[in-house]
């Protein structure tokens, strides 16, 4: 059998990724799904961590901009943050009863529902076997769940991001929209930046690469593929 190339990863997933083919909110088929394969590469001794976003339910200053509010945009984050919590629980009870222990560990204190962030017992944790939910973003208005994402795991010195996605990869342009899209089997942190792809913000991309942290984009929808990336398969774009 294979040996996993990651002994320790962040899996990053957005709202979108949860709510399925539903227009908004959190569609039940795809938690069980993500817990599924989540239980699967657990069986691997495979430590996980887990960065949610909240774009199924409210996307920050998106949100309000379109709605044609002057909301300022910190309130918009909060709310935002707040959407990554709801997440956060309504995967954690899904991995539960999947037979997956878990813990949701919030940057935005809430005693009576997860447990305040703390590095060292985060840490405690992974080594203990139980896959950790982290939510709220990283606390603060302006950053992303993203960079949430790098800085997690350079805390918890995770070996890679694992990044789902709804497409199978880094393309030159949206897939969906543009037939000739050239996909990327491989990039470096600085072709991102300088290209401007839609893998992760910035920031986060620049945390990455000071601290040489692969980022393995890969399709989620594929049931399986979580798997495949920890084994190594050539799937999906990884950013080294």
């Amino acid at each position: 059998m294979k040996r996993p190339v990651y002994k320790r990863v962040v899996l990053k997933l957005s709202g979108e990724a949860l709510q399925g083919k539903k227009a908004h909110g959190i569609d039940q088929s795809v938690l069980v799904s993500i817990s599924r394969q989540i239980k699967e590469i657990k069986e691997l001794k495979i430590d996980v961590a887990i960065v949610l976003g909240g774009g199924n339910i409210f996307r920050g200053a998106a949100n309000s901009a379109s709605l044609g509010l002057n909301m300022d945009r910190s309130v918009a984050d909060y709310m935002g943050m707040l959407a990554t919590i709801i997440n956060g629980l309504a995967l954690q009870n899904v991995l539960e009863l999947t037979g997956v222990p878990t813990r949701v560990m919030t940057a935005i204190e809430m005693q009576r529902i997860a447990e305040p962030y703390i590095r060292r017992r985060a840490l405690r944790h992974l080594e203990k076997g139980r896959v950790v939910i982290f939510v709220a973003g990283t606390g603060n208005p302006y950053f992303t769940t993203d960079t949430a994402a790098a800085l997690r795991a350079m805390e918890i010195h995770a070996d890679a991001i694992l990044k789902a996605t709804k497409v199978d990869g880094v393309y030159s342009a949206d897939p969906f929209k543009v037939s000739g899209a050239k996909k990327f089997g491989s990039l470096k942190y600085l072709d991102v930046l300088k290209k401007g792809l839609k893998v992760m913000d910035a920031t986060a991309i620049s945390l990455c690469m000071d601290n040489k942290l692969p980022i393995v984009v890969f399709n989620l929808n594929k049931e399986g593929n979580i798997k495949r990336v920890l084994l190594g398969e050539k799937i999906g774009t990884i950013v080294s």
